[in-house]
């Protein structure tokens, strides 16, 4: 089954091994979850965080979440300006 949600940010731990996506789902909520993947693993990332069910009504919301939940996430991190 291919993977309908949008991804709005991406961030990555040193390393690149782990990361934190923000995303959009199709019904227009946002959410966060935390990842990680395996360089001698050739399935990809997988879901560490287990958040992927929460939802927010914005990006912002999802964001500020991740940074309340994941722990190594830094407070800078913030939404790419969006175009006008």
């Amino acid at each position: 089954m291919a993977h309908e949600n949008t991804v709005m940010l991406s961030v990555n731990l040193d390393g690149e091994t782990v990361c934190v996506d923000i995303f959009q789902r199709p019904d227009g909520s946002f959410g966060f979850d935390e990842f990680r993947r395996d360089p001698e693993d050739m399935r990809g990332w997988f879901s560490i965080g287990y958040h992927g069910d929460k939802r927010f009504e914005t990006a912002e919301d999802a964001l500020n979440s991740a940074k309340d939940t994941v722990g190594w996430l830094d407070a800078d991190v913030s939404l790419p300006a969006r175009p006008r």
